[in-house]
Order: structure tokens, then sequence, then C-alpha cells
């Protein structure tokens, strides 16, 4: 497999990545840079607050294929 997180518990997409972090259930949060700014931005505020890495890609399209989607994704969340 070539991305390291396609064998790990994940959720893909921004709300269900809010909801994980929300939660306290996310470890790591890989972001796309070219996603939405207020989205990015909210996102990075709640990741410091709980405590979670951020990780940023260049475009949701590498975020998306990285993950084993065949569309882009504006965010991703490990589970632990």
């Amino acid at each position: 497999m070539d991305s390291p997180f396609l064998m790990k518990n994940r959720v893909v997409g921004i709300r269900q990545t809010i909801k994980a972090v929300e939660s306290g259930k996310a470890w790591r949060v890989y972001i796309a840079e070219d996603s939405e700014p207020r989205i990015i931005e909210n996102l990075k505020k709640l990741c410091a607050i709980k405590g979670v890495e951020v990780i940023f890609f260049n475009s949701m399209a590498e975020l998306g294929k990285a993950a084993g989607i065949e569309r882009g994704a504006s965010a991703v969340a490990i589970l632990e």
C-alpha cells in the first residue's frame, strides 16, 4: 500500500474529521492546504485546543488519493 494511513482507522471529510477531533478520537489530522480557508482555520484551532497533530498536504486531490478515495478530501483524521 502506498499510503501510511490506508491501513489505520480513519475518517475522511471535514465534517467527520471535526467530529473525531471534538470527541477526542483523532490523534492526527491531515489537511489539504487548498481547502476553504475559513474551514481550515477553524479545524487548525480545534486541533490546537485538543492537542491533535496536524500535517498539511498541498492539495485536496493529493490528500484524497493518499486516503484511498477517488475524489479530493479537505481533511482526514487518523483515529486512536
